[in-house]
């Protein structure tokens, strides 16, 4: 699994949501961030990390 870190974990997952992309937010926060999770075409895993 690729982790990419970004920002603003709600506007990115706004984006891709828009765009048709199925994304799944953890609803546990972590004290290291929050994270989401998309898949690629192919079923692999990306991870979204917005550190705290």
């Amino acid at each position: 699994m690729i982790n990419f870190g970004v920002s603003d974990l709600d506007a990115m997952a706004a984006q891709l949501r828009s765009a048709g992309i199925e994304v799944v937010i953890d609803s546990e926060p972590y004290p290291n961030g929050r994270f989401a999770r998309v898949y690629d075409p192919e079923g692999n895993a990306v991870e979204l990390w917005e550190p705290q």
